[in-house]
């Protein structure tokens, strides 16, 4: 039997970038190695999703300014008051 994994964080959550988030060239609206959120940005999560040959889990962050980016859970932390602001 195949074990199943829950994500760690879930829909509209608020989260924060754990370290800067860099354009792997899948966010065509800037160049690539274009700085997409700062480490400590604030956002909340719009969806996830699910890699079907790795299992990894991504999840759709709405950082500022309604910028969108696929982050995996290591890129992620929970949102602290102190951190970053929406």
């Amino acid at each position: 039997m195949m074990e199943t994994t829950r994500p760690i964080y879930v829909w509209g959550q608020r989260v924060q970038a754990a370290a800067d988030l860099f354009n792997d060239g899948s966010y065509p609206e800037h160049p690539v190695e274009a700085l997409l959120a700062q480490s400590g940005d604030a956002g909340e999560i719009v969806q996830i999703g699910k890699h079907t040959d790795s299992g990894t889990f991504v999840y759709m962050v709405e950082f500022a300014q309604n910028r969108v980016v696929g982050c995996l859970e290591p890129e992620l932390m929970p949102f602290e008051s102190n951190g970053g602001a929406l």
